[in-house]
């Protein structure tokens, strides 16, 4: 991932966590720009008139994220798993209550194509991917962690093992077999 060096995206969240508001204030201009990207990464796959924005987006997620005492901060990788995960979540109940609200219509779609070998013209919604990523979480957690850390925070193979606390060849078998998992189940 891009952005400020991880000493000082640690360092602030340390601090933060431990009580200095004032690190909070230096960290918002830090990681605004990579939850962005992380944003931008996720509206590129809906639908065209959406009515939630990126920035928007980026909003929500940076409030919950600055709200979530409970959470203890380990590093830079780690508050950006959380935000993409807390991303995912804003996106999936936001199409479940248009869901709702439409009775069926106007899903909203993700393109898999890009972080699966599925083809180019497949395209799956949102709601579908979250519904197979919990079953995959019910099966083999991390697994599932390796999918929303890889496709959907953005983060690298290096990045995903420190997060998880694995190696990167973990990384990688969990990747590819997730990825297959993902790709047959969404296929029926």
């Amino acid at each position: 991932m891009g952005g400020q060096p991880d000493h000082d995206v640690t360092a602030l969240l340390m601090a933060w966590r431990a009580g200095d508001e004032e690190a909070l204030r230096h960290l918002a201009p830090l990681v605004y720009d990579e939850l962005h990207r992380l944003a931008d990464r996720y509206m590129r796959g809906e639908r065209s008139g959406h009515s939630l924005q990126t920035t928007a987006l980026v909003n929500e997620a940076y409030l919950r994220l600055v709200d979530s005492s409970r959470v203890r901060w380990q590093n830079r990788v780690h508050f950006f798993a959380v935000a993409a995960q807390l991303m995912r979540r804003i996106l999936v109940d936001f199409a479940r209550r248009r869901k709702y609200q439409k009775r069926g219509g106007d899903w909203h779609k993700i393109t898999l194509a890009e972080g699966f070998d599925v083809g180019a013209n497949v395209d799956r919604d949102l709601v579908a991917i979250d519904e197979a990523l919990q079953e995959l979480a019910r099966l083999d957690a991390r697994k599932a962690q390796v999918v929303e850390l890889r496709f959907f925070g953005g983060l690298s193979v290096e990045e995903t093992a420190e997060a998880l606390h694995v190696s990167t060849d973990t990384v990688g078998r969990d990747w590819r077999a997730a990825k297959a998992w993902l790709t047959r189940e969404l296929k029926r």
